[in-house]
């Protein structure tokens, strides 16, 4: 008998032997891609903040940690950090609360409905540097649509930190909010359409209906959507690149920006952009740490 079912056994253990093998071997195409394209740049980066690493001259040898308290000690580096955080608390209130808004619109079945859908989610195939070139046109005084009368008032799109600021907000919210309000829309939709029967036979309001039923439901999405919103405004580059190149008077200068900046202008020296880039990264795995836990259901440990 032992015999027997040793003989079933060898089999068995062969298919899933091969099953193993068969696995390793689909992955094994996502496995290079990752190892190439995510863990080979993140350690050379890692390498390039401990180096006295020049744009042109290649590695001079370590010199950590003199690369981070050059990168921490630069004029531009709180200024950067300062304007960073206020567009990205901005950026993500209203992203989240109009992409919220426009699928709670969009949700109920009116004649309208395709219609809305379509035109909230067209300028989200639009590329980013697209956009802010068409948006550069036309806050353009020269060139722009409202050109005659910017003129005629002397106020510019661009023309103070404040005014930068709200116009590069307007078209991230243009460019972006339909996308958000797609990924509210699906959250929207996965809630059960008995538990809105059951709040409305217990005589709940529409209002107690959204704060105690919506929202709770909507945690996972709305953790999904605030992490995606923080971590793109974080790494906010493009849009400030082409609108306002940091000003006016550096006003506009995003820490991503500032990497750029060291690496490519002016100092040209790679190991301190690549230390700024390991604090930002540091930076963002708190952040969105913080924020799924604080998204986390009180029930889950």
């Amino acid at each position: 008998m032992s015999q027997i079912a040793a003989s079933r056994s060898r089999p068995r253990r062969t298919i899933a032997r091969r099953q193993a093998t068969s696995g390793w071997l689909y992955a094994l195409p996502t496995l290079v891609i990752v190892l190439l394209l995510f863990v080979w740049p993140l350690v050379l980066v890692l390498r390039m903040s401990g180096s006295d690493w020049p744009l042109l001259g290649g590695n001079q040898g370590l010199n950590f940690p003199d690369n981070y308290q050059k990168a921490v000690s630069n004029r531009f580096f709180v200024d950067s950090v300062v304007f960073t955080l206020k567009y990205t608390i901005l950026a993500t209130v209203l992203l989240v609360g109009l992409g919220l808004g426009l699928a709670l619109l969009v949700q109920e079945s009116t004649r309208w409905k395709g219609l809305l859908r379509t035109s909230f989610l067209v300028p989200s195939a639009l590329g980013l540097a697209s956009a802010s070139l068409l948006f550069y046109v036309l806050y353009s005084p020269l060139a722009g649509p409202a050109a005659p009368l910017m003129n005629r008032l002397g106020w510019t799109f661009l023309g103070s930190p404040s005014a930068a600021l709200w116009s590069t907000l307007f078209l991230i919210v243009w460019r972006y909010a339909g996308f958000y309000m797609l990924l509210m829309l699906v959250g929207l939709q996965a809630i059960p359409t008995e538990v809105f029967e059951a709040a409305r036979t217990d005589g709940a309001s529409r209002r107690q209906t959204f704060r105690h039923v919506t929202i709770p439901l909507l945690r996972p999405t709305l953790a999904l959507t605030t992490v995606l919103c923080v971590t793109g405004s974080l790494l906010a580059f493009e849009q400030f690149y082409i609108l306002t190149k940091g000003g006016p008077d550096n006003s506009t200068i995003t820490v991503v920006q500032l990497i750029y900046s060291v690496a490519f202008q002016g100092q040209n020296d790679l190991g301190v952009a690549a230390a700024l880039s390991v604090l930002v990264l540091l930076a963002l795995i708190v952040v969105n740490a913080v924020q799924l836990r604080a998204f986390r259901r009180p029930d889950e440990s």
